[in-house]
């Protein structure tokens, strides 16, 4: 369970980091909430991508296509984020 969060986390920012650099320009957002919109946008590929193509038989490899679709979802859901909160993104 713990590992599981942490695990989360990590990807999180990992995701969160990807969306980030897609975006040209400074970003005005703390790493906390780039962390917790990468975890989000994880999870939406994830489910999104697990609904199309299964859940299983990854074959021990990695699935490319959920981190590219994570960090592209990431980096809409920062400048959706930059509109809301009327920071420029």
């Amino acid at each position: 369970m713990i590992g599981t969060i942490i695990g989360a986390i990590v990807a999180g920012l990992i995701i969160g980091a990807l969306g980030r650099l897609i975006l040209p320009g400074k970003q005005n957002i703390s790493i906390v909430m780039t962390i917790v919109i990468g975890i989000v946008a994880s999870l939406v590929a994830t489910l999104i991508l697990g609904g199309i193509f299964g859940y299983g038989n990854d074959n021990g490899g990695v699935r490319w296509w959920y981190w590219i679709v994570s960090a592209i979802l990431a980096a809409v859901g920062i400048v959706g984020y930059g509109r809301i909160s009327k920071k420029s993104v």
